[in-house]
This record gives structure tokens, C-alpha cells and sequence, in this order.
């Protein structure tokens, strides 16, 4: 019991980097890919041979993160860097039309949909660029709580604009279905029990400004596994009969520079001590990596027909709260969604769903 236990812990669950099958051929993108756990399942399937996009919004450590995956896989992967900030919905559709338009095949998203946490600190945890983690409340370009609107709405909108290529590459010969790899994370069982995303108002300055940096947080993670079921499942995939797989995943507590939010959102004396109680229980970035490679990956998904589930290490299923099951906040979330994009960018702002 107390080995499992530790297993558990510290991400020892059987499945290594090196199991990811050869993927070559096949193109991946990776949000939050410069640093933790993103770098980490961008240079996986970069070891696996596939073609990987890996979008951030840091494009001064654009190169940085493409030569350090180049010097430990090969000169020769097929690596290619995009600018976007997540925050930005304008800009999120333009890259989204981009990658749509200019990349022949897209077979695997990975989305960091921000930071993790677990129950180490107090109900919580951790981890990448893409996303926001427990920190103090602040609005995105848009106006929105930027936990919400990196950590969901961001890549709410990116997929909407990809899924058109991911729909023509699930026709493609001899091309396993692709998959939507959606980061959640255990700290969803710490969202506020009133939440209903049922107005622009809880998700923007008014509703949101007095909520501690856990509650933001971990709302988002909820909005992820929402999304994952009652939007991509539920109004995309399956009405449409797509070859496409949607699966949420927790990575544990990981051990990457997003801690010293910690110290923008308890103060620098509390974030300190936070920080150095949390950190050396924490997995590293590789180890945290593993749930999610394995959701993209795995043979077992489509032999199971693990549509729309949530699994928290490899192969082992999660189970989500009765607030991430509830249909009408889905339904409530797609349409507060929608209504965001279009009122911040246009009623062109999405394509259909199905």
C-alpha cells in the first residue's frame, strides 16, 4: 500500500517517454512548450519522429527550447516555433487559421490549459508557459479573468479553428484517429461549489476579482474537463461521427518555475515557505509528462473507447467531481464560450462545431 502510494507520488507508473510509438509522418501541436511539462512532451514526440509545432508566447525562448530539443534528440527533428498569446483571442484565431491553413495534416493537440496543482498545498499544486497557475487575479487583453482565459477560452477557440484539419486527417489512409489531449488537473475538486459559468460576469472583473488565487485556478481546471465532454464530445465529435479521440488529463505535482507564482499570489514570506515545503514532494517535468504522452498515444484508448474520459496517470482512469459531470454548466460554459469570442473578435470569431 505505502509503495503504491509513493508510485503514485512520484509518477513511477510503468510508462516511460520511450514507449511512445513512432510517430513519423504525423504532426503534433503543443502549447506551453518552452518549459516543463510542455518542453518535455514536445521533445517526446519529437524522439518519436513526429513533425512538432510548439506555440507559446514567449518568442525569445523560441530557439532556445528548438536547439535544447535538437541537441538531445537530433539536429534533423522537425521542429517549428509560433508565437501566440492565449490571452489574446484575436491573435489566437489568426495563429489557429494559420496552422489550419499551411500544415497538410494535424493528428495530435496537446494543450496545456495552464499550470497544475494538487492536494500538497493546501488542496493544491502546479506548472507551464501556456497557461496561468494559482496566482493573484488579473484580466487578460480581452478583459477576462486571465485564468479563465488562457487556462480555457484561448484554447476553447485554437481548437475550434484546427479542427477542421483534424476532421480531414481522420480520413486520410492508414492514419489512426486523432486526439485532443486536454490538461486538467485534481485541483478542480477546489472550484467554487457556486459555479455555473452562467454569465459573463463571473468570469470577468465583477465576479471574479475577490476570489482567492486556489478558487481561479482551479475553475479553470474545471472548465477544462467541461470542455472536454460537453464540447468536444458532446457538440463536436460525436454529432459529426469524427474519427477524433477527446481525453483530459491530470499530471500530477510537478516541480517547474511556475512556484514562484506562489509569491505573487500568498505574498513573497507565505510563497516562500510554500514553495519550499511543496517542491520536494513534487515530480520532475518528464515524470509529470507521462499521463499526458500516454493519452495521445496509447493503443488502449481506442481498443477501450475512452471518449471524453480523464485519467490522472497513465492508464488509470480518474474520477471527475459531480460538478465536472453536470450537463447544463457544460452547456452553460459552450455557450458563455461562444458569446466571448464573438462579442471580443466577431460573429466569425468561430466555425461550426459539427
Amino acid at each position: 500500500m505505502a509503495q503504491k502510494a509513493y508510485n503514485t507520488l512520484a509518477g513511477n507508473a510503468g510508462f516511460q517517454q520511450t514507449d511512445v510509438a513512432d510517430l513519423k509522418g504525423r504532426t503534433v501541436l503543443v502549447t506551453g512548450a518552452m518549459v516543463g511539462i510542455g518542453f518535455e512532451v514536445a521533445r517526446a514526440f519529437a524522439l518519436s519522429r513526429a513533425r512538432v509545432l510548439l506555440l507559446s508566447r514567449k518568442a525569445e525562448h523560441g530557439d532556445e527550447a528548438i536547439a535544447e530539443i535538437k541537441k538531445s534528440v537530433s539536429e534533423s527533428a522537425d521542429l517549428e516555433f509560433i508565437e501566440c498569446d492565449l490571452g489574446n483571442l484575436a491573435q489566437v484565431k489568426e495563429v489557429g487559421d494559420k496552422i489550419r491553413e499551411q500544415e497538410e495534416r494535424l493528428d495530435i493537440v496537446r494543450t496545456t490549459f495552464g499550470s497544475r496543482i494538487t492536494k500538497l498545498m493546501a488542496d493544491g499544486q502546479v506548472v507551464a508557459d501556456a497557461g496561468v497557475g494559482v496566482n493573484k487575479f488579473d484580466v487578460s487583453s480581452d478583459g477576462i479573468d486571465r485564468h479563465f482565459a488562457v487556462n480555457h477560452l484561448g484554447h476553447f477557440l485554437l481548437i475550434n479553428r484546427v479542427l477542421p484539419l483534424m476532421r480531414e486527417t481522420s480520413k486520410m489512409p492508414s492514419t489512426p484517429p486523432p486526439r485532443i489531449v486536454t490538461i486538467s488537473s485534481e485541483l478542480h475538486r477546489a472550484a467554487p461549489s457556486d459555479v455555473q459559468f452562467a454569465s459573463e460576469e463571473e468570469v470577468t472583473e465583477p465576479g471574479s476579482q475577490n476570489l482567492s488565487a486556489l478558487s481561479l485556478y482551479a475553475r479553470s481546471k474545471l472548465a477544462n474537463l467541461l470542455f472536454t465532454k460537453y464540447t468536444l464530445v458532446d457538440k463536436a465529435i460525436r454529432p459529426s461521427g469524427d474519427r477524433i479521440f477527446a481525453l483530459a488529463t491530470h499530471p500530477g505535482a510537478v516541480h517547474t518555475g511556475q512556484q514562484d507564482q506562489f509569491k505573487e499570489a500568498y505574498g513573497k514570506v507565505f510563497g516562500t515557505l510554500a514553495k519550499a515545503v511543496v517542491v520536494p514532494f513534487m515530480r520532475s517535468p518528464e515524470q509529470g509528462s507521462l499521463s499526458t504522452l500516454w493519452a495521445a498515444t496509447s493503443d488502449d484508448v481506442e481498443k477501450n473507447v475512452w471518449q471524453g474520459r480523464y485519467f490522472t496517470d497513465p492508464g488509470e482512469l480518474g474520477k471527475e467531481t459531480a460538478q465536472a459531470d453536470e450537463e447544463q454548466v457544460g452547456n452553460n460554459l459552450h455557450k458563455l464560450s461562444e458569446q466571448l469570442v464573438k462579442e471580443r473578435i466577431g460573429d466569425d470569431g468561430l466555425l461550426p462545431w459539427y
